[in-house]
């Protein structure tokens, strides 16, 4: 019986061996990007990972099986996941550590993380890592909702405006050519004549706003920043970027990492935003200030207030690594519900809005045509 349970694991070994002696580096290329780009993919792995860790495999053996299962017994060592496997193996033989194997294949966030339990406990840095990865997930779909829907919406409120202007007032305005429009009439005949004219201007100018807040809103830094992070979209992708550096950090000093020094491995990874929220924190922090009275003195607001209270207060516990990371649990739970609330507050706004558009180029079109039967009775 013995040797029936030990037959697959040498299969296993003898198939990532060979594997790793094979790589071809088009396919390795091919792999890399496969793997980068899938954040379920690496989850996948790493919790299997972490389970035959759990039961007392080590590092090689796991990834033995896991590379058994991903090329089908070896017969399919060309997919991506048994390409990637190999390439770890391949490392982890030529003496580097986990975290350094998976340069190219995962984000440097991600490696970074793992590289605090590397030595120590590899199985809880990847438990970690799942438990951050999956709480920041958590996140996009709600702000996702709350952008789209929205601009969905306003783009169709110009199309309306547009279509009244081109197929509705012009016939209207042939009808009556010497009515002198005024009130509701006027305002509908000049606004549609001016995106009948212009409806490049019209239909390009939301797409070119969504776009510059998009390249822009992970790089603009400063005091004006700071007062439009209190409104949408600018307030979503602080709770985004907040909740995420907190969870990160939440998961390093869990791990026995300082803060000063988690902070600066953060910052390393970190966009020109979050750059300048580490910094100006770290000023104070390198002061001798706890993380709760380094963030409040930045007057920056980050990542919310309410936590940098709860932080004072629990920078001063004895198992503040603990409380960190429950804190930082807490408030994930609160920040998705948070931003389900905003994005529901958002799309009220923007349905409302379309409807407000609505009813007025019904009520200027009616009114148009009162204009019109009043000119034809004199």
């Amino acid at each position: 019986m013995a040797e029936e349970e030990s037959t697959p694991k040498k299969r296993s070994s003898k198939s990532l061996q060979s594997a790793m002696r094979k790589l071809n580096k088009v396919e390795e290329y091919y792999a890399r990007l496969i793997i980068q780009f899938s954040n379920k993919t690496r989850l996948k792995v790493y919790r299997k990972i972490a389970s035959l860790m759990r039961n007392r495999f080590s590092l090689m053996d796991a990834l033995d099986m896991l590379h058994d299962g991903a090329s089908n017994g070896g017969k399919n060592p060309g997919e991506p996941l048994a390409i990637a496997i190999a390439a770890w193996g391949r490392s982890l033989n030529n003496g580097k550590t986990f975290s350094e194997a998976l340069k190219g294949w995962a984000p440097d966030r991600e490696r970074l993380m793992l590289s605090v339990g590397d030595v120590s406990d590899l199985e809880g840095a990847l438990m970690n890592l799942i438990k951050v990865t999956e709480g920041t997930t958590k996140m996009i779909r709600p702000i996702i909702g709350a952008i789209s829907y929205p601009s969905f919406l306003m783009m169709m409120a110009v199309l309306i405006i547009y279509a009244i202007g081109v197929y509705m007032v012009p016939p209207m305005i042939d009808a009556a050519p010497n009515v002198v429009w005024r009130g509701l009439a006027k305002d509908l005949v000049d606004l549609s004549a001016w995106i009948k004219d212009n409806w490049l201007i019209a239909f390009s100018a939301l797409p070119i706003i969504m776009l510059t807040i998009y390249f822009t809103i992970s790089v603009w830094t400063g005091p004006i920043r700071a007062v439009f992070d209190n409104i949408p979209p600018w307030s979503l992708y602080k709770s985004f970027v907040g909740i995420s550096w907190l969870l990160a950090m939440a998961a390093l000093v869990k791990g026995g990492t300082p803060v000063s020094t988690a902070m600066r491995a953060l910052r390393r990874d970190a966009t020109r935003y979050l750059r300048e929220r580490i910094d100006k924190t770290l000023v104070f922090v390198n002061n001798g200030d706890n993380l709760g009275q380094a963030l409040g003195k930045t007057k920056l607001d980050f990542p919310d207030k309410e936590l940098i209270d709860d932080l004072k207060i629990y920078s001063e516990l004895d198992n503040f690594e603990e409380a960190l990371d429950n804190l930082a649990n807490e408030w994930l739970e609160e920040s998705v519900y948070s931003i389900e609330e905003k994005a529901g507050l958002l799309n009220m706004v923007a349905l409302l809005s379309i409807g407000a558009v609505i009813a007025w180029a019904v009520m200027g079109t009616f009114d148009m045509q009162d204009q019109i039967t009043s000119s034809m009775g004199t």
